[in-house]
């Protein structure tokens, strides 16, 4: 071998050492990215994140794929903590503001009852205090719910009966369901019945002229049915107005609501009957291509 060839040798070998390293240090940036993007959104309470595992070896891939897992087990066990906080508090809260409304009403019922109070100047006022703590009485019923859920009685569901079914409750609404008519999901028929109730009146709420079922692959793309008895995806979507940004932590919080006369409890309850379950539902992070907004019934 000739000088020449030696020194063309040697800079073919300096260019592939010199590509291997910039490949090397590029790739360490990439993990370093990853993992910064993840600390930033563990520190931000955002446990939605799920990075692609697209370019990284064999390990890798499988390393970020668990993590991405992890960040669906860590916002599932999120929503339940969270959910047996506010039964605890709707509990106590609801007991006190009882114990303090009733004996109003009762008194002023009374009051109202007595022939002396007639066209006097105290019957207008004592007729307030009463329609206000009956009001009072009434509102508190109305969250009661989130404590009083009846145990679920899960059963082998076909889904294309039951939202046939619920079709003429919502008629202006175009029900597209994209589900096999075999296709089944092991849930309480009349908790689940309810949630998708709930759903399709938000939509409409929301000027959506159409209500979408289908199942999701775990990439999140359009499947044509689900994985297995035990794993599956349940994507409910409408194309009615978006859900703001700086709403999408919130709305599953007991009480939180955009309308002016929701009442906030309508999310987080249909939630807690599905976890109750085992069935996690959650905002998408995408919405099926087509609509603005999409719901997910998954696994726990």
């Amino acid at each position: 071998m000739t000088t020449t060839h030696l020194l063309i040798a040697g800079a073919v070998a300096i260019v592939l050492i010199g590509f291997g390293i910039h490949k090397y240090l590029k790739h360490q940036r990439l993990l370093c990215d990853r993992a910064h993007l993840m600390r930033e959104a563990i520190r931000n309470r955002d446990f939605t994140f799920r990075l692609p595992s697209k370019g990284l070896s064999r390990g890798e891939r499988a390393l970020q794929e668990a993590l991405n897992d992890f960040s669906t087990y860590i916002q599932t066990l999120s929503a339940q903590k969270e959910m047996e906080s506010w039964q605890r508090l709707t509990r106590v809260l609801t007991h006190e503001i009882m114990n303090a409304a009733a004996p109003i009403s009762s008194i002023a019922q009374a009051y109202l009852a007595d022939p002396a109070l007639k066209n006097t100047p105290y019957e207008e006022g004592i007729a307030a205090i009463h329609d206000t703590s009956e009001g009072m009485m009434r509102f508190v019923s109305n969250f009661r719910q989130m404590t009083s859920i009846p145990e679920p009685h899960p059963s082998d569901i076909c889904l294309h009966t039951l939202l046939h079914s619920l079709k003429s409750l919502q008629p202006d609404l175009t029900w597209s369901i994209q589900l096999d008519e075999t296709a089944t999901l092991r849930a309480d028929e009349d908790q689940l019945r309810q949630v998708i109730i709930n759903l399709a009146k938000n939509a409409r709420e929301a000027g959506a002229t159409t209500l979408d079922f289908r199942w999701l692959a775990p990439n999140g793309n359009d499947s044509k049915q689900h994985l297995n008895s035990t794993h599956f995806a349940l994507a409910i979507s409408n194309n009615g107005k978006p859900i703001p940004a700086e709403a999408r932590s919130e709305i599953f919080l007991p009480f939180f609501t955009t309308k002016p006369t929701g009442t906030g409890i309508g999310l987080p309850l249909s939630r807690l009957m599905l976890m109750k379950q085992g069935i996690m539902l959650r905002l998408a992070d995408r919405a099926v291509p087509g609509f603005h907004t999409t719901f997910v019934m998954s696994d726990l």
